[in-house]
């Protein structure tokens, strides 16, 4: 998922939620999405990217679990986008090809890498990325079926754990 051809594929779900918005007149302050390799966060965000890019004041902010850090504590560097070392190489953050990460219930998100596209956008400080726990995720997860009747996957608990947090922290 971390090859710029799947992001931009992935892009579907962006450009339909700011089509939802616009027809009801409204416009998000923020966009939080769950990041792994990177397709799911570039899928929401890249289309409202184009607008911050344009101006539009609308934070970016991908989610990654604490205990695999690649926005928030890898480093921008070539690596190999598998953990053979078959691929060619890419500018990406990541904690080393030959990572491990430890088993979680968010399987989508144990990625040692970034995306090329992504990476580079937290680089220049144009998303902002930052890491959630296990616990806390499972307890947005919880707290989000409860109040809506949705059970949300464990990836885009990830995504609901940031939103509560930052929603408590303008309270």
């Amino acid at each position: 998922s971390v090859l710029n051809h799947v992001l931009l594929h992935q892009t579907v779900i962006g450009l339909e939620a700011k089509k939802q918005f616009a027809k009801i007149g409204e416009y998000p302050d923020m966009v939080f999405a769950p990041c792994g390799g990177g397709s799911n966060f570039a899928g929401i965000a890249f289309p409202f990217f184009a607008d911050k890019a344009a101006g539009k004041n609308v934070r970016l902010v991908a989610v990654e679990p604490t205990s695999c850090p690649t926005l928030t504590r890898g480093v921008y560097a070539y690596d190999f986008g598998d953990a053979s070392g078959y691929t060619p190489l890419m500018l990406m953050y990541t904690l080393g090809h030959d990572f491990m990460p430890p088993s979680i219930h968010a399987g989508g998100l144990r990625y040692h890498g970034d995306s090329p596209l992504v990476s580079q956008l937290c680089k220049e400080g144009l998303v902002e990325a930052l890491a959630v726990p296990q616990l806390a995720t499972f307890e947005a997860g919880v707290q989000f079926a409860r109040t809506e009747g949705i059970i949300p996957a464990p990836e885009s608990s990830h995504a609901i754990r940031a939103c509560i947090d930052e929603a408590l922290r303008c309270k």
